[in-house]
């Protein structure tokens, strides 16, 4: 059976896949669980942790997939709350220009004319979420102004850590996939309904998930 890699930012996150299941196991700098096949690793927030527990556990289990399970703010009215994240971008790599922030796929020259190319996930295993391009960055936007451009830039959701998984997995040449849930609209109350939220969004991620690794299990 392929072993499973599953990133998750925060303790609440990973607590909730196969919750109450496996063996927790001493592995500096990042909490690690074991679930039968699957390895789960608290990666920490932002882009650098999500890159470096990504990286660092993939060389060591050799997964055939990198996971993510998690939360998220919503910017758009998309309809649901659980996503299947079919593009990621980082919304923080470019060029800071005197007209404004210009936006790059991240590892590119951010030079000359940007060009839209989102990381792509792996096809949906048929798990009947709505799917959504999120945007990943290195700061928990509360910002309307933000929120607008990444709308403009085609997302629906935004992140800390999807972004940095996919660069990633693309660089190891490793298919991708996560689910994320809202708990928040990315404006100026984000901070109480994320606290609010977490748990019961963190939960619902984590249901899709399993069944996410179940079908690539069986497949």
């Amino acid at each position: 059976m392929p072993h499973q890699l599953i990133l998750a930012a925060l303790p609440e996150e990973a607590d909730a896949l196969f919750a109450g299941q496996g063996e927790a196991i001493a592995a500096a700098p990042f909490a690690l669980r074991r679930v039968g096949d699957v390895t789960i690793v608290t990666c920490g927030l932002g882009k650098v942790n999500a890159a470096t527990a990504a990286a660092l556990w993939a060389e060591r289990v050799q997964p055939a997939a990198l996971l993510m399970s998690g939360t998220c703010g919503r910017l758009t009215g998309i309809a649901g709350d659980t996503f299947w994240l079919a593009e990621a971008v980082q919304h923080d790599y470019g060029a800071a220009r005197p007209d404004g922030f210009v936006t790059y796929p991240a590892g590119d020259w951010p030079m000359g004319d940007a060009a839209d190319r989102p990381f792509a996930a792996m096809p949906d295993p048929g798990l009947c979420l709505p799917h959504a391009r999120i945007a990943s960055g290195d700061a928990f936007v509360e910002d309307p102004a933000l929120a607008a451009r990444l709308v403009a830039m085609g997302c629906h959701l935004v992140d800390m850590e999807v972004a940095a998984v996919a660069q990633v997995a693309t660089k190891l040449r490793l298919p991708w996939a996560a689910v994320k849930a809202t708990t928040d609209d990315a404006n100026g109350a984000s901070a109480g309904d994320f606290t609010i939220n977490l748990r019961a969004a963190a939960a619902r991620a984590a249901a899709a998930v399993e069944l996410l690794v179940r079908r690539l299990n069986n497949s």
